[in-house]
């Protein structure tokens, strides 16, 4: 089974038309999972907010939310370890590292460069678009 975890940047970048995302789009069905953590849905009702658009629940249909029952500390302290990050790319970042320990098991979608870079030094997959 395959599986992606996504980053809002993806999926905002969709929503709203980014040139990349539009290859992500189609890479991300290609997946039999998408995962995300909740803290995706705040971010998106927040770039639609920005942008002054109504909030389209749909583009977030198909993501299987990671709900964490611990806190992840350990996550934490492991990215950034590999690279600096800001906080919810961090969050994202340390949710995907609980769902997969070992992250060569795990594609990481993202449009954002750094949390990319630091991602990719974890050894999660990348997305290939």
């Amino acid at each position: 089974m395959s599986a992606a975890y996504v980053d809002t940047s993806v999926l905002a970048g969709i929503a709203f038309g980014e040139p990349a995302a539009e290859r992500f789009a189609l890479a991300l069905n290609r997946f039999d999972r998408v995962l995300s953590s909740n803290l995706l849905e705040a971010e998106m009702r927040a770039v639609f907010e920005r942008e002054s658009e109504a909030f389209e629940e749909d583009v977030m249909a198909g993501i299987d939310w990671v709900l964490p029952t611990r806190p992840l500390s350990a996550e934490f302290a492991r990215a950034l370890g590999a690279g600096y990050l800001r906080g919810a790319d961090l969050w994202h970042v340390a949710t995907a590292l609980y769902v997969s320990p070992q992250p060569d098991s795990l594609t990481f979608a993202t449009l954002d460069a750094g949390q990319g870079r630091v991602a990719s030094a974890l050894g999660f997959r990348k997305c290939r678009i």
